[in-house]
């Protein structure tokens, strides 16, 4: 049985915004833990989830959930 990965910003958005797992955890009604789990990968949400996440940071949930490996920041080529 193969499982499927979520890859997912969320660290790196808590980390521009100056939020700590625990108060985006109480923002979203979820365990701090569970931020935790998501940011590891351990733990995909659910579309609800996945949304209320998106809403908090006032992204599209595409900026911060992907099935694919997200490109390193500063790793795309930057044309003149």
């Amino acid at each position: 049985m193969t499982t499927e990965v979520i890859y997912n910003r969320i660290a790196m958005l808590r980390a521009e915004r100056g939020i700590s797992r625990r108060e985006l955890a109480d923002a979203l009604g979820v365990h701090y833990q569970t931020v935790g789990y998501l940011e590891r990968g351990e733990y995909s949400p659910s579309l609800h989830l996945a949304l209320r996440i998106a809403t908090y940071f006032d992204v599209a949930v595409e900026v911060i959930f992907s099935t694919a490996p997200f490109a390193r920041l500063g790793s795309a080529t930057e044309s003149a």
